[in-house]
């Protein structure tokens, strides 16, 4: 008879993940300092899983070639970009899925809306004690473009529904209700709002280009709300100035935005410091779904065999 395999082991940063994992999965579960990669707790060089919840720095980096059996490095993020450039070939990087997408797809709502009723003129008319009616701005009619058909676009999809815009959402590939990425950048003009919200690849590096907002119809408004090298910012600050009619980024390029940077003195640009994400049940969202992609881990390995 086969004895069954031993659970995987999983090395977590904060206590919370210890009962986070254990509640989803069959595993052995092991606390580390992502601070002290030196002082690895006993048994770690058998982990199967990393769960990270940072960037790459030294520290960080530091821990992996102490372990020499690690097969999956999972994030608090849903861009995997930052840990694949350090990360061995044999090593998957797994981002979060199911966290940030109803919550990112909140921030560019709360950013359209703010731009088209003018709540920031009618704020600053506030301060001045004036009270003088205008007209604004509506969504409902909007035609809008988003690039990115994953967590992200399908829940901004259905909000902007609810505001009567009409979204297209764009892929890697067309499919039912999804356009493929090249034939919607050829028809940037037919819409009002463009939104990116892809993950960063080879790809789609620079997507938004010279070229991309030249075939934006003037007036348009431009949003990021994915990653800051989506864009080629020189490219943006230009389109900005002369083609634009309003620019929303939570992400840039460089980030953090150097202070004597364009971009933070332009009338049409928003700038927020890589928030969209960021709400007060962020962490329990984030466990949740590092738990899942561990789980889903545990499921798919084939699990060792007592000796």
């Amino acid at each position: 008879m086969t004895t069954p395999g031993r659970p995987i082991r999983v090395l977590v940063p904060q206590p919370r993940g210890v009962d986070a994992v254990l509640a989803a999965c069959n595993a052995d579960v092991m606390l580390y300092d992502p601070e002290a990669p030196e002082a690895l707790p006993a048994g770690a060089e058998d982990a199967q899983v990393l769960v990270v919840d940072r960037h790459p720095d030294a520290s960080t980096a530091a821990l992996l070639p102490a372990l020499p059996r690690l097969r999956m490095i999972q994030l608090f993020s849903s861009g995997t970009d930052s840990w694949e450039a350090v990360a061995p070939a044999t090593v998957r990087v797994a981002g979060v899925t199911g966290a940030h997408g109803r919550t990112v797809a909140e921030w560019v709502m709360a950013q359209l809306l703010s731009h088209h009723r003018r709540l920031p003129g009618f704020a600053e008319a506030q301060r001045r004690r004036d009270w003088r009616a205008e007209r604004t701005g509506t969504l409902a009619g909007a035609r809008v473009l988003v690039f990115g058909a994953g967590d992200i676009g399908t829940h901004l999809r259905a909000m902007l529904s609810t505001f009567g815009a009409a979204a297209d959402l764009a892929g890697r590939a067309a499919r039912e209700g999804v356009l493929d990425t090249r034939g919607a950048r050829e028809n940037l003009g037919r819409y009002d709002i463009v939104v990116l919200a892809v993950p960063l690849t080879p790809a789609t590096g620079h997507l938004a280009d010279a070229g991309f907002f030249a075939r934006m119809r003037p007036g348009a408004v431009f949003v990021n709300a994915g990653r800051g090298p989506l864009v080629d910012t020189d490219a943006l600050v230009e389109a900005a100035r002369t083609r634009l009619g309003h620019v929303a980024l939570d992400v840039t390029d460089p980030e953090p935005l150097p202070a004597a940077h364009p971009l933070w003195a332009m009338d049409n640009v928003v700038v927020t410091p890589h928030i969209a994400g960021i709400t007060d049940d962020v962490m329990d969202r984030c466990w949740a779904g590092v738990a899942r992609g561990v789980a889903r881990f545990a499921a798919s390995a084939p699990g060792e065999r007592e000796p």
